[in-house]
C-alpha cells in the first residue's frame, strides 16, 4: 500500500492554510477595491447633482432678487383735479346732421390742437402741492419727481370723458425712473452730486415724499399692459413683446405642428423603404441638430428677401420659427408612432381594418401623449428663441401693441436682449430680470404641460 507523498509531508497542511488565507486576502481586496469605486463613482455622481442643483438655484436666486423688485414701482396717488381755468378749451364737437366727413374731421382736429396746448403738467403738480402743501417752495422740480408720459395719459382720459372736467378724481402717478431707483437704494448714495443721475433738489424732494407716505411702492402692472418706451422708461412694458410672441406661437402651432405630424405618420408607416425615404430621414435628423441662426438667414432670404413679407412682423417670425420646429416634431412623432407595440398594429389588419383605419384609428390614439410632449416641447424651444429673430429685423423698436400678426412687434427674449443693453442700466437690470421671470414661466407652464398631458394620456403595456 503506498501513502501520497503529500500525506506524509507535515508541512502541507501548513501550505494550504497560508494559500486559503492569500487567497481569501485577495478576494477580500479585489472587493474593498470594487466597492471603493462604487462609492467614488456614486460620490462623484451625487457631487455632480449637488452642484448642478446648485447652480440652478444661484441662477433663479440670482434672477428672482433682480426681478421681482421690479414688479413694485414707485408711485403715488393724487387727487387730480380737472381745473377749467387751466383745461381751456372748447366743448368736443359731435357730428351734426347733413355734416361732411372731412368738414367734421377738420373740427374734431382743432379741438384735439386745443387739448395739445393745454399744460396738463400743472395738474399734477397741483394735485401734489393739494397733498403737501410744503413742496410749494419746490414747484419747479416737483415735475421731475414722476415720469414724463403721466401727462398725456392724464390729457387721453380727459379726452376719452371730457365730463370730467371740473371734477376731481383719485388717479395713480408713477415715480420717474431715476427716482424708483434712487428710492430703492440701487444708486449710491455716497457719491458726489456730479455723478449722481438726479441734482440735489429732485433727490431731497423725494426722500421726502417717501418720509410722508406720498411715494411709496406698489404693484406695476404696466410691465404687463404696456408697450416699450424710450421717453418714458418707468412706463415701459412686455405687452407688445407678449403679443408678439402670441402671435409667433400661434403660426407655430397651425403650421409646424399639422405638417409635422403628417410628415411624421407618413415617414413611419406608409412611405416604402428605400433610398429616397434614407435621405430625407437623414436630412431631418440633420436640420434638428442646425443652429437657430441658420434658420433666421434662410427666413431673412425666402419671406423677407424673395416673398417681400414685412419686416419685424410677427408673421415672419412664426414662418421662421416653424421652419426650425419642425425637425423636431417630427423626430418626436416617429419615435412615439414606433413606441406603439406591432401587436396594435397586427391585431387591427388582422380584423379586416385598412391601413389607414389601422394608423388612425389605434395608433395614432396610442402615441397621441408622445406627440404632444414633443409639439408642446417644440413650442416652448421655439417661444425661447432669439437669434432667428434678430436677423428679420424684430429687434427694431416698436413703441405699440400689434393687434395682428403682419403689424411690426418683437418678441420676449428680443425685449430682454434690447432691455440688457439699455444705457439706464440700473434701471432696467431689474427690468430686465422680470422679463426673464415672465418668460421662464410661460416655458416651464408649457412644459409642465406637456408632462400633465402625457400622464393623463399614457398607456402602460
Amino acid at each position: 500500500m503506498t501513502t501520497s507523498n503529500t500525506t506524509l509531508d507535515p508541512n502541507y497542511d501548513t501550505h494550504a492554510a497560508e494559500l486559503r488565507e492569500k487567497r481569501t486576502q485577495r478576494i477580500q481586496n479585489s472587493l474593498a477595491k470594487r466597492h471603493r469605486k462604487e462609492k467614488t463613482f456614486k460620490w462623484f455622481g451625487l457631487s455632480a447633482v449637488i452642484m448642478g442643483l446648485f447652480f440652478v438655484v444661484l441662477l433663479f436666486g440670482s434672477i428672482l432678487a433682480k426681478g421681482l423688485p421690479a414688479f413694485w414701482q414707485s408711485s403715488m396717488t393724487l387727487p387730480i383735479y380737472f381745473d377749467p381755468a387751466i383745461i381751456k378749451v372748447s366743448k368736443q364737437p359731435i357730428r351734426e346732421p347733413n355734416e361732411a366727413p372731412a368738414h367734421f374731421q377738420e373740427r374734431y382736429i382743432a379741438w384735439q390742437t386745443e387739448i395739445g396746448m393745454v399744460d396738463w403738467d400743472a395738474l399734477i403738480v397741483n394735485a401734489m402741492l393739494k397733498k403737501d402743501p410744503t413742496l410749494a417752495a419746490q414747484k419747479d422740480e416737483l415735475s421731475s419727481v414722476y415720469t414724463s408720459s403721466e401727462a398725456y395719459r392724464i390729457r387721453d382720459l380727459f379726452m376719452a370723458n371730457p365730463d370730467v372736467l371740473g371734477k376731481s378724481q383719485e388717479i395713480k402717478v408713477l415715480a420717474d425712473a431715476n427716482v424708483d431707483v434712487w428710492l430703492k437704494g440701487n444708486i449710491d448714495r455716497s457719491l458726489s452730486d456730479e455723478q449722481q443721475q438726479l441734482s440735489p433738489e429732485i433727490r431731497k424732494i423725494a426722500d421726502h415724499m417717501q418720509a410722508q407716505g406720498m411715494l411709496e411702492n406698489s404693484f406695476n402692472s404696466n410691465i404687463f399692459t404696456s408697450p416699450d418706451s424710450r421717453s418714458s422708461p418707468a412706463t415701459s412694458g412686455l405687452a407688445g413683446a407678449f403679443m408678439g410672441s402670441l402671435f409667433m406661437m400661434l403660426i407655430v402651432i397651425f403650421i409646424s405642428i399639422p405638417i409635422g405630424v403628417a410628415s411624421a405618420v407618413y415617414l413611419e408607416e406608409f412611405a416604402p423603404k428605400n433610398w429616397i425615404t434614407d435621405v430625407v430621414e437623414v436630412n431631418i435628423n440633420n436640420l434638428a441638430a442646425v443652429p437657430s441662426i441658420v434658420f433666421g438667414l434662410l427666413g431673412a432670404a425666402i419671406f423677407i428677401g424673395w416673398m417681400h413679407l414685412p419686416l419685424s412682423a410677427p408673421l415672419v417670425g412664426g414662418l421662421v420659427l416653424s421652419l426650425m420646429t419642425l425637425p423636431t416634431v417630427i423626430i418626436t412623432t416617429r419615435a412615439a408612432l414606433k413606441a406603439v407595440p406591432p401587436s396594435i398594429r397586427q391585431a387591427a389588419l388582422g380584423l379586416g381594418a385598412s391601413r389607414l383605419q389601422t394608423v388612425f384609428h389605434h395608433v395614432l390614439p396610442l402615441a397621441l401623449p408622445g406627440i404632444l410632449t414633443g409639439a408642446i416641447i417644440g413650442v416652448a424651444q421655439a417661444l425661447g428663441e432669439t437669434a432667428p429673430l434678430l436677423l428679420i429685423g424684430m429687434s427694431a423698436f416698436v413703441a405699440s401693441v400689434p393687434t395682428s400678426p403682419f403689424d411690426q412687434s418683437t418678441a420676449l427674449p428680443v425685449q430682454i436682449f434690447l432691455w440688457q443693453g439699455n444705457e439706464l442700466r440700473n434701471f432696467f437690470e431689474g427690468r430686465t430680470a422680470a422679463a426673464i421671470i415672465v418668460l421662464l414661466v410661460m416655458m416651464i407652464g408649457l412644459n409642465s404641460l406637456a408632462i400633465w398631458l402625457r400622464k393623463k394620456f399614457e398607456v402602460r403595456w
